[in-house]
């Protein structure tokens, strides 16, 4: 079987993501509704929709929904990285408030201002990602979709090709809704 990973739909660009819970953009919606038209031709046997319990990933999950004719199960612990304080602000505000607290800047055990640190982020998409495979991936039939952030599919590959997580560094660009298979051995 196939679990395929989705990145949401775009979103607000101007704002911090995270565990911010702002909606999809026009072009997001756009571009979600694209992929739902592909797999309704594709006719995709899909058991069920997996998702982020975060607003621009439960969105994409419902629309995709409607082209799959599937339930959406929301799972938390596939939230992108808890960026505390600085989710959902506007980009001008955190570099006034946090300057130079970007993902990328932290060291891998320092923490977002009331957030998570990317080893945190890390070794909770691992945990999760193991736990799905066992209890889900392992036992179903059919394909499913994860529906779920950047980070977490960065993550999830990671560990699905045996490279070592880092947030200095990206291995794999996961582009706004579209599919990223990943075959499940059983």
């Amino acid at each position: 079987m196939v679990c395929y990973l989705v990145r949401h739909g775009k979103d607000d660009e101007t704002v911090r993501g995270g565990w911010s819970n702002h909606s999809l953009t026009g072009e997001g919606i756009e571009q979600v509704n694209q992929l739902g038209k592909e797999i309704a031709e594709a006719k995709m046997d899909v058991a069920c929709i997996y998702s982020s319990d975060i607003q621009r990933a439960k969105e994409t999950a419902m629309i995709l929904s409607g082209y799959l004719k599937c339930s959406v199960i929301e799972m938390p612990e596939f939230r992108e990285a808890n960026n505390g304080d600085l989710a959902g602000m506007k980009n001008e505000e955190a570099d006034d408030k946090f300057p130079g607290i970007y993902w990328s800047a932290l060291s891998y055990d320092e923490r977002y201002p009331n957030g998570e640190s990317p080893q945190e982020f890390f070794s909770r998409i691992k945990t999760g990602w193991e736990q799905f495979k066992e209890k889900i991936l392992k036992k179903t039939p059919k394909d499913v979709l994860l529906v779920t952030h950047g980070g977490v599919v960065e993550a999830i590959l990671c560990i699905e090709n045996g490279i070592e997580f880092s947030n200095k560094e990206k291995h794999f660009r996961a582009l706004n809704a579209k599919l990223i298979p990943i075959e499940i051995r059983k």
